[in-house]
């Protein structure tokens, strides 16, 4: 199993693997008016966020069971394909 497998959101909760959930800071951070820059040392979960927030705009919402975004987020919309690299 490569690194990259490990850190997708979706590969964790379908799986049913172990994931704190932080989910509530994500609404948060996709809902307030200002910018962001997320840095963080190799291998601190910058590929995770990334992954996360993917699902989230894809309106993933079936991920999100259980977890904090399930309770806020009420519209669940699509928006337009977009993709970032966090290398």
């Amino acid at each position: 199993m490569t690194l990259k497998r490990v850190l997708d959101f979706a590969r964790i909760r379908e799986d049913g693997k172990y994931y704190v959930d932080k989910t509530d800071l994500i609404y948060k951070m996709v809902h307030m008016d200002d910018y962001y820059f997320l840095s963080r040392p190799r291998c601190f979960g910058k590929s995770l966020l990334v992954s996360t927030l993917q699902y989230y705009f894809e309106g993933r919402k079936d991920l999100f069971t259980g977890l904090f975004m399930d309770k806020l987020e009420t519209e669940w919309k699509k928006y337009p394909d977009f993709s970032i690299s966090p290398s």
